[in-house]
C-alpha cells in the first residue's frame, strides 16, 4: 500500500443547502482530527452521535460520525466521515476545524486517486467511478457499474495472461536456444496470435459503445436556413428549446437540448442555417454551424423537399 504523509478533506455532498452534509477525511492523522472534532475515536464501522466540537469545545454543530480503519477503507487509509446538517455555514466550518487540524483540501476526484494508488481499485474502476457519477441515463449508469465492480477489468486481465503466456514462450526460446527447449512452430506462434487478436477485438468492440454510453452522443442538426431544424429539435425535446420562424437566420448561434434516447444520452445541437451571407452575424453563426458538424458523431441533414 502507498504511504501518502499528508491528510485530505473533502465535503462529499453536492454544494448547496441540504439536510446532511458530510465531510470526509482520509489519511494517517484522521485519529488525531477525530479526537479533536469529537473528542475521542469512534469504534469501527459504527454510527457514533456526537457534537462536533470546534477549537474551544464548544459545538459548532451535532451529528453522526462514522469512523473506517485502514485498509477497510474506500482510499484504503483511515477514513473519518461527519455527517451533520447541510447548510453552507456550517459544512464551511466544519472544513476549516479538520483543516486547522492537520489536514488540507482535496483535489478533485483525490479520494479516488489515493483507492487507485492503494489497490483498492485499478484504472478501469476508478474511470467507472466519474462516469456513474456523471452518468445522463440509466443504461450509463448500469453499464458504469459493472465496470466498477470488475467486469471490464477481468476481461482485460485475460487479454494480459494470454499476451504473457505467448510473451514467456518466445523469450525461452530466445533466453535457453542453447539447451533442449522445445521450439515454438510459426503456426503455434500464429494461433497464440490470433487469440490475442480476437480477444482485443471483443474488448474494442464493447468498449466503443461504453464509451458513447458515458459521454453521451453528439447529433448535429444541419441544413439550409428554414429547412425545419428548429422545429425538429423542439419536437425531439419535447420543448420550445429553440425559437421558430418563417424568417431566414433566425438561429445564429448553437442551441442545445439533451434527451435519452433507448438509454443513450443525445445532446441534440440546432445551428445557422449554411449559406453564403454579407451579414456578419449570421456567417459567424455558420462558421460555428460547420466546426460543430466537424466534432459530431452524427450529422442530420435537413432538406425542404418542397423547394427542388
Amino acid at each position: 500500500m502507498t504511504q501518502l504523509l499528508d491528510t485530505i478533506t473533502a465535503r462529499a455532498t453536492p454544494p448547496g443547502t441540504g439536510g446532511i452534509g458530510i465531510v470526509r477525511v482520509s489519511g494517517p492523522q484522521v485519529r488525531t482530527i477525530a479526537q479533536g472534532v469529537l473528542g475521542c475515536v469512534p469504534r469501527p464501522r459504527q454510527a457514533t452521535v456526537s457534537p462536533f466540537l470546534d477549537g474551544t469545545g464548544d459545538a459548532l454543530d451535532y451529528g453522526v460520525a462514522f469512523f473506517f480503519k485502514a485498509p477497510a477503507s474506500y482510499t484504503g487509509e483511515d477514513v473519518l466521515e461527519l455527517h451533520g446538517h447541510g447548510g453552507v455555514i456550517v459544512i464551511d466550518q466544519m472544513l476549516a476545524r479538520v483543516t486547522a487540524l492537520g489536514a488540507r483540501l482535496a483535489r478533485p476526484g483525490e479520494f479516488t486517486e489515493r483507492a487507485f494508488l492503494n489497490g483498492k481499485l485499478d484504472l478501469a474502476q476508478a474511470e467507472a467511478v466519474a462516469d456513474l457519477i456523471d452518468s445522463q441515463t440509466t443504461t450509463a449508469a448500469r453499464c458504469a457499474l459493472r465496470s466498477l465492480r470488475g467486469e471490464f477489468s477481468q476481461q482485460i486481465g485475460c487479454l494480459s495472461k494470454i499476451i504473457a503466456e505467448f510473451r514467456m514462450y518466445v523469450e525461452a526460446n530466445i533466453d535457453f536456444s542453447d539447451e533442449p527447449v522445445v521450439p515454438l512452430e510459426s503456426a503455434q506462434a500464429q494461433e497464440r496470435m490470433d487469440k490475442a487478436q480476437a480477444q482485443l477485438s471483443t474488448l474494442l468492440d464493447r468498449a466503443r459503445p461504453g464509451a458513447l454510453l458515458a459521454r453521451g452522443a453528439s447529433v448535429v442538426l444541419s441544413g439550409a436556413p428554414n429547412a425545419g431544424k428548429s422545429s425538429l429539435l423542439n419536437v425531439l425535446a419535447r420543448m420550445e428549446r429553440a425559437i421558430v420562424s418563417a424568417t431566414p437566420g433566425t438561429t445564429r448561434d448553437l442551441i442545445e437540448a439533451t434527451v435519452d434516447i433507448d438509454g443513450l444520452a443525445v445532446c441534440l445541437t440546432d445551428t445557422a442555417g449554411l449559406r453564403n451571407s454579407a451579414d456578419e452575424i449570421e456567417a459567424e453563426g455558420a462558421r460555428r454551424a460547420s466546426a460543430a458538424i466537424e466534432t459530431a458523431d452524427l450529422v442530420l441533414e435537413l432538406i425542404d423537399d418542397s423547394d427542388p
